[in-house]
């Protein structure tokens, strides 16, 4: 009983970090480069995202640009979203896009380098898309990207030093959170 307690109150808290995260009621943020900067560690599903993309990206083989590829993404979604393009279902593409990379962890799977850059473009795409909605002054966007960098290579130096099976339970945790927030979204 105590463990369905906290399984509860584990996904609320989930849920309200994403609505947190993501305000729909015209944009409450601020736009500094600090609002940009603690954005994506503030946010289950950007946090989550920029991490699993470092870590899977550790143990692809010539894939030392993954990281890069999503944080230049990430700026061009920005962009799309600073033009006022909506993309329907965004917030559930994001919530996807943590799940499959948690599974993508989970099952050490290794993809051919073009399908890798592609989808981890399209992902960034979308978490820079929400961003650009959200922050759209070019100091937020920066401080944005200097986050997003921290995260997706901290990710890879833990993709790095992490155990196998560490790193294989840390995907499944990471799928399993990103289906709560498919179902949330």
């Amino acid at each position: 009983m105590k463990q369905k307690r906290i399984a509860a109150a584990a996904a609320l808290i989930l849920v309200s970090a994403v609505a947190s995260a993501h305000p729909q009621g015209g944009g409450a943020h601020t736009h500094g480069f600090f609002d940009g900067f603690v954005h994506p560690f503030t946010g289950l599903d950007h946090l989550l995202a920029m991490l699993a993309v470092g870590m899977w990206s550790a143990r692809q083989s010539n894939a030392r640009w993954l990281p890069a590829t999503f944080l230049g993404m990430v700026l061009v979604g920005v962009l799309t979203g600073v033009a006022g393009l909506a993309i329907p279902g965004l917030e559930t593409g994001i919530a996807l896009t943590v799940a499959l990379m948690g599974v993508l962890i989970a099952v050490a799977a290794r993809l051919p380098a073009a399908l890798g850059a592609s989808m981890v473009g399209v992902f960034a795409l979308l978490h820079g898309n929400a961003h650009g909605h959200e922050l759209p002054e070019a100091a937020s966007a920066m401080g944005l990207l200097v986050a997003s960098a921290l995260l997706v290579y901290g990710g890879r130096m833990l993709g790095r030093v992490s155990p196998a099976l560490a790193l294989k339970l840390s995907g499944a945790a990471i799928a399993a959170t990103g289906m709560m927030l498919v179902a949330a979204a």
